[in-house]
């Protein structure tokens, strides 16, 4: 396992160090406590428009990435449903400015019409370019609200539909961002060639003085057990079939949560998996067929989805996903196969540890 060093400064800010003398480079990730599940069913897509705004200055920097990259560095970001992260990698001896970067814009992100306008014409041009123009681009809106009906996992990242993106008010994103980007509801990790008590110095000087703020309490509606089956066809101009199916499951939190990532394995997880195998390979009933889970913080889903060839009905296709499932319900799983996907699982994390 990777040793750390853990602890919390007085404004509320975890710090996560891991110590590698073995690289010149430093990793810089701050998660923030933040998703789109923390949206108004009625103003969605805040989260991932954060995600952009982070990048467009702050008080003291005009251009986050400019600034960056005179340091050798590297970053990005991703926002899921529960959490928005921020990522940097650079040159060790340049640790100073990434930790300069990321506290200005945690401390004072500069939040003004032209950057809204900026983010919002870029924002509603990759919902158009990946959701609305392209074959099965709006599956997982479909998936969405036809799985959940209550909880906020029922619309997308990228948001319900663009009108709300498109009518989002200065007064809005500034609400939104006084309301999350606190060092209070952030994790703050660095890891590589730094040494600890060194950089707890730069921590406490960079971050210790931007004031935590009030978090606004999380209550999320509970989403009611389902208790009927629910369909929803779609007829759309694509190049093939295309079939999802979704079953609710524990979060991941759960200690069952690591059954059914197991399960999503051997239906799903390379090629000799059972639906690559049985049913794209054997019975050549699909082009391409998956199984994934997933992983949220509030109980989710598992998916099967595929395109099904075109000398193929969805029906059968339909009941040749069912009778695979309904094989692992029965336990129809030999121990050879239930240690082949164990011993894949621990060689992933071991070797993403030695990756880092």
């Amino acid at each position: 396992m990777i040793a750390f060093e853990k602890y919390i400064l007085d404004n509320g800010l975890k710090v996560i160090i891991h110590e590698d003398s073995s690289t010149p480079m430093v990793a810089v990730n701050i998660l923030y406590n933040v998703g789109s599940r923390d949206e108004s069913s009625q103003k969605t897509g805040f989260a991932h428009l954060f995600e952009h705004l982070m990048f467009s200055g702050s008080a003291n920097v005009k251009d986050f990435d400019v600034h960056m990259q005179m340091a050798g560095g590297d970053c990005n970001a991703f926002t899921n449903n529960d959490v928005t992260n921020f990522y940097d990698l650079v040159p060790a001896e340049n640790v100073d400015t990434v930790l300069w970067l990321e506290a200005d814009r945690m401390a004072s992100l500069n939040i003004n019409e032209r950057s809204l306008e900026v983010q919002r014409k870029v924002v509603l041009e990759e919902f158009n370019e990946t959701c609305l123009s392209v074959p099965y681009g709006d599956a997982w809106h479909r998936i969405a609200e036809t799985a959940y009906k209550e909880h906020p996992y029922r619309w997308p990242t990228i948001g319900m539909v663009p009108q709300h993106i498109a009518d989002a008010e200065l007064s809005d994103v500034s609400t939104f961002y006084h309301s999350f980007y606190a060092p209070n509801n952030a994790i703050l990790v660095l890891a590589g060639n730094v040494d600890k008590e060194n950089i707890r110095e730069k921590v406490e000087e960079y971050f210790g003085n931007i004031p935590s703020h009030q978090i606004p309490e999380r209550r999320l509606p509970e989403e009611p057990s389902q208790t009927d089956y629910r369909k929803n066809m779609i007829e759309s101009d694509v190049p093939l079939n295309a079939l999802y199916m979704a079953f609710h499951m524990v979060s991941r939190n759960h200690p069952g949560f690591y059954v059914i990532d197991l399960i999503s394995d051997i239906l799903g997880s390379g090629d000799s998996a059972r639906l690559h195998r049985t049913l794209r390979k054997k019975k050549q009933y699909f082009l391409e067929i998956d199984a994934y889970i997933t992983g949220s913080f509030d109980p989710g889903l598992l998916v099967v989805e595929g395109k099904v060839q075109d000398h193929i009905d969805l029906e059968k296709a339909e009941k040749s996903i069912w009778d695979e499932l309904e094989k692992i319900r029965k336990g129809e799983v030999t121990k050879q196969e239930l240690e082949k996907y164990k011993n894949k699982a621990i060689s992933g994390l071991i070797f993403n540890e030695c990756n880092l």
